[in-house]
């Protein structure tokens, strides 16, 4: 679309309110080229908008080109979730994006279902533009989404989630190759994990940058992601640009978790996944998050029941016997960001910042209201520091 001058101040600027004409407009038109800018009042429904959130990147003025890209994240029985973003059409810098939770609602404000017409829309699960490529690691398909061009980042889930976690941080971020596999045993993989060690992990994430033809990455490994990627920098730094280290931590298991870990393995082979649901999602969640983000709630329920029981088994096994990192800290020499939230229950906010300050030259960061799914709970504040720490390296 076109921004034209009443979108604008004295300034010559867009200004907020008329950000959220425009992005609202975006998706009356897109429904007005697909189901019909009607298609709600045929369905004798409104989508009445529940939360906002808008962030401001650069500024727009008046004659120039936004492209609108609209993601679903989130759907649920009577609500729906967007996330837009604006972009210049020359040359793709990011503008603003927002994410508006919408109620669908009757004639007297009560709750009604989403219609199905705006579920075949948008489509029922969420999905990345570029879709899932199926590429070989060690003899093995495995889904790997694939965004952009430019310097790759691999992005590597924790457990028990899978590759759609980072969905919402690397969207807009444009200018590098954003990497993304469901790990063995999670998410669309289902190929088992032998030998059930960190060390198979490292050793499928070489394969992949093989199968990339990419010598070196950045490399963000959140929570079981971040025990892979500290292992590649134990036996394969060639490999490794910079580090990006979400919600994890270097020291192994103490002997209480390391029981913890094999109680869970016996629950999880006895009654399947759903143990997981029920003992994890309470902790990887703030409390507000909890409360506030049911789409947040909803996803993450969702990426746990797509584990498989074989899967789940050997991440705990590998998570139960890994290495201590502790001392590797020291040796790192590649440029680290380290994140945390603030109210994760799982990785305290302390215990992160001493594995940074043991990071020569490492930077760190704590995001409020988040508590330990950091990317998904707060994916526009934690983007921003992934980006100014991409930016800085480039």
């Amino acid at each position: 679309m076109t921004v034209l001058p009443d979108d604008c101040d004295s300034y010559g600027h867009v200004n907020q309110a008329a950000f959220l004409r425009l992005f609202e407009r975006a998706r009356w038109e897109a429904l007005d080229r697909g189901p019909g800018a009607d298609v709600f009042e045929r369905h004798d429904v409104w989508p009445a908008a529940r939360t906002a959130t808008v962030t401001y990147h650069s500024p727009a003025h008046p004659g120039d080109r936004l492209r609108f890209d609209t993601t679903l994240t989130h759907v649920g029985e009577t609500s729906f979730t967007l996330h837009q973003v604006a972009r210049q059409s020359a040359d793709r810098t990011l503008v603003a994006e927002i994410e508006t939770v919408f109620v669908c609602i009757d004639r007297k404000g009560a709750s009604t279902p989403v219609p199905e017409a705006i579920r075949a829309f948008y489509g029922t699960r969420p999905s990345l533009r570029s879709g899932v490529q199926h590429m070989m690691v060690r003899d093995l398909p495995t889904p790997v989404d694939v965004q952009g061009d430019g310097a790759p980042v691999l992005f590597i889930h924790g457990f028990p989630l899978d590759r759609t976690m980072w969905r919402r941080l690397i969207s807009p971020m444009t200018g590098w190759k954003r990497v993304a596999p469901d790990l063995r045993g999670f998410g669309m993989n289902d190929a088992p994990l032998d030998p059930p060690t960190i060390g198979a992990y490292a050793e499928d994430t070489v394969d992949l940058l093989d199968g990339l033809r990419q010598e070196r990455a950045v490399i963000c490994g959140f929570s079981m992601g971040g025990y892979v990627a500290l292992e590649l920098v134990r036996r394969f730094p060639e490999r490794v640009r910079a580090l990006i280290l979400a919600n994890t931590r270097a020291a192994p298991d103490s002997s209480a978790a390391q029981t913890a870990r094999l109680d869970m393995v016996r629950q999880v082979e006895r009654d399947g996944v759903d143990v997981l649901v029920r003992a994890m999602l309470p902790q990887l969640l703030a409390p507000g998050s909890l409360t506030a983000q049911p789409q947040v709630v909803e996803h993450t329920r969702t990426m746990i029941r797509s584990a498989s029981v074989p899967g789940a088994v050997a991440a705990l096994h590998a998570m139960k016997d890994r290495a201590d990192s502790t001392s590797l800290l020291g040796e790192i020499q590649v440029p680290t960001l380290v994140i945390a939230g603030r109210e994760d229950a799982i990785v305290p906010v302390t215990e992160a910042r001493q594995m940074a300050d043991a990071i020569p030259g490492a930077q760190f960061t704590a995001i409020p209201e988040a508590g330990h799914l950091t990317p998904l709970e707060q994916p526009i504040s934690m983007g921003r520091v992934v980006r100014e720490f991409l930016d800085a390296l480039s």
